[in-house]
């Protein structure tokens, strides 16, 4: 379908605005369909996204805020993210030794194991990728990056 069928709009006042409009639409489309395959496990995409960090940590600790540097959604509250996934003990926490007001957070063997479960499903939501190549996915990519580094040069 065309982002003119989805919104049901047919004139655009501009290439960008269409651009902007089906970044936006399009973004939705995704985390509804990323939501989807979460539900199930009881589980937000924005605590999938410190899952994942913290599975990248390889059982290192990291601090709350370094999690926050590396989230998807800026906007996410990441300590109450953190105590969420602590009460469903899928992380611990612990005293940072390097910075005694500081905490450090680690996955759990029951956050290694959710996301475990989850990777199939994660592997096929990424799947739908796959009706572009792999250059216009590099390509694609490639835009939104110079679309974001403007903005960090205004």
């Amino acid at each position: 379908m065309s982002i003119e069928t989805d919104i049901k709009q047919k004139k655009f006042r501009s290439p960008f605005q269409k651009l902007a409009l089906n970044l936006m639409y399009t973004t939705k489309w995704l985390e509804y369909k990323q939501l989807e395959s979460f539900k199930e496990y009881d589980i937000t995409p924005q605590q999938y996204n410190v899952l994942r960090i913290l599975r990248g940590q390889q059982g290192n600790p990291i601090k709350v805020s370094d999690i926050t540097e590396r989230m998807l959604d800026k906007s996410s509250n990441t300590s109450r993210l953190v105590d969420k996934l602590l009460a469903k003990n899928l992380a611990k926490r612990s005293s940072c030794e390097s910075d005694r007001r500081a905490v450090d957070v680690v996955i759990t063997e029951e956050g290694l194991a959710l996301l475990k479960v989850l990777d199939p499903f994660i592997e096929d939501w990424e799947n739908r990728f796959n009706i572009i190549s792999e250059e216009e996915a590099e390509q694609i990519s490639a835009l939104l990056d110079k679309l974001r580094e403007n903005e960090n040069q205004a």
